[in-house]
């Protein structure tokens, strides 16, 4: 509140000078009349002294008029500073408005960057963004781009003083303060810490060169506490849209695909066989007594038996496969691109790894599957999986713990794909 004390006083005092400004007209008048009336010595004395008070008004009305000067420029500058707040506001209140739009955190440091080159111009900035193991913080986006402005690819969370007190902090090398250990010793940097809903999702970094680095980034610390605020719950959000997307394609227990994502992605590979003519195969997996490993070592044991296989599942097949959970311990595999006999190879190594986690768990683990592919047993997403399904209960009866093929089509069955017209 000094500022607005500070136009206080200079308004008293400016009127104390008015005051005495027109005191000394009032008395130069009374003399002038009095030097009117008189004569000879007495009228020389007035008018000497009417003189003296006049120069005395004269400087007065000088201070007088420096002081409302004065005053007019200090007015001046509070409003500027008004206006400039005004429009850092506004452009806080942009930003925040644009960062609901954002998609990820490419989008949101993106926005970050045109604000703060906007708000901060002669500033560098970069923001850093947790991993997924939260163990390390990896560069997203820095600003202004160049040779002599690139930031550290990746931050620890143990070498970061504003992350260890989750308060801003300030690296000054020239002014020999206590630095984080990714400082490059050449700028001054003040780091915050970006937390929302209690949780940290990243760090911003704001860089400045020369001698006087900590009296500019203290200057501009509010500014860049709102920056990382309105960025912070982006990133709280992305983060919460990310975790449902993730739960409604997920198994919760496995990390596999869903069913609903299954069959999404079935539909779509068959389409492509329709089109094009490559072959799609599915194995169908359930795990043999598998109630029984339950009811003899826990439910705590057989979902961790259920992590590890799917672990071994998706180690040992390609990107483009989709393994899924199909239900309880039933899982079923789409290989794109595969004929019937690659199918059955691929299933005998899955069948081996699975039964390799018997000695792991101390407890006999072992799969029976059905393989169907289409369009050598199947023609198309009405009767594949229908198929596996029937050569995985053929399996199951021919001793558990072995793969079996659906049963394949006469060639002269299976149809050519046609050929696209347009």
């Amino acid at each position: 509140m000094n500022w607005l004390r500070g136009p206080d006083r200079a308004g008293s005092h400016l009127e104390r000078y008015r005051r005495l400004v027109w005191t000394g007209q009032l008395v130069t008048a009374v003399v002038l009349v009095a030097a009117v009336w008189q004569s000879g010595y007495a009228a020389s004395v007035l008018t000497g002294l009417a003189a003296v008070l006049m120069v005395v008004q004269f400087a007065v009305s000088r201070i007088l008029a420096a002081k409302s000067t004065s005053h007019v420029e200090e007015h001046e500058q509070l409003f500027r500073d008004a206006e400039s707040a005004r429009l850092q506001i506004e452009q806080l209140f942009a930003m925040t408005d644009m960062l609901q739009s954002a998609e990820n955190h490419e989008d949101a440091g993106a926005i970050l960057e045109a604000t703060a080159s906007q708000l901060l111009p002669e500033f560098r900035g970069a923001l850093y963004i947790f991993n997924n193991s939260h163990d390390r913080l990896d560069l997203t986006r820095y600003w202004p781009h160049g040779e002599d402005c690139h930031p550290a690819e990746t931050l620890v969370p143990g070498n970061c003083w504003a992350l260890k007190r989750g308060k801003p902090h300030i690296n000054d090398p020239n002014a020999g303060t206590l630095c984080c250990m990714h400082n490059n010793g050449i700028f001054s940097t003040i780091e915050l810490p970006m937390i929302a809903r209690g949780k940290v999702h990243g760090l911003l970094m704001l860089a400045i060169g020369g001698p006087d680095g900590t009296a500019r980034l203290q200057h501009i610390t509010r500014i860049a506490r709102a920056l990382a605020d309105s960025v912070s719950l982006a990133l709280a959000n992305i983060a919460l849209q990310e975790k449902l997307r993730t739960q409604s394609l997920r198994d919760p227990l496995t990390g596999l695909y869903n069913r609903r994502y299954m069959e999404d992605a079935l539909e779509r590979y068959l389409s492509m066989v329709e089109r094009n003519g490559t072959p799609t195969s599915v194995v169908m997996i359930d795990l043999d007594h598998f109630k029984a490993l339950n009811d003899t070592h826990g439910h705590a044991k057989g979902d961790a038996v259920l992590r590890d296989v799917a672990v071994q599942l998706v180690g040992a097949l390609r990107p483009s496969d989709v393994v899924s959970r199909y239900g309880g311990e039933e899982l079923l595999v789409i290989m794109p691109g595969c004929t019937m006999d690659d199918a059955l190879l691929k299933a005998e190594v899955l069948r081996a790894r699975i039964e390799s986690l018997g000695a792991v768990h101390g407890a006999p683990v072992s799969a029976s599957m059905g393989v169907a592919c289409v369009p050598e047993s199947s023609t198309g997403i009405a009767d594949l999986v229908a198929m596996a399904d029937t050569a995985l209960y053929a399996a199951k009866l021919a001793g558990r713990n072995c793969v079996l093929p659906a049963k394949r089509r006469a060639s002269s069955e299976i149809k050519k794909p046609k050929l696209a017209v347009g």
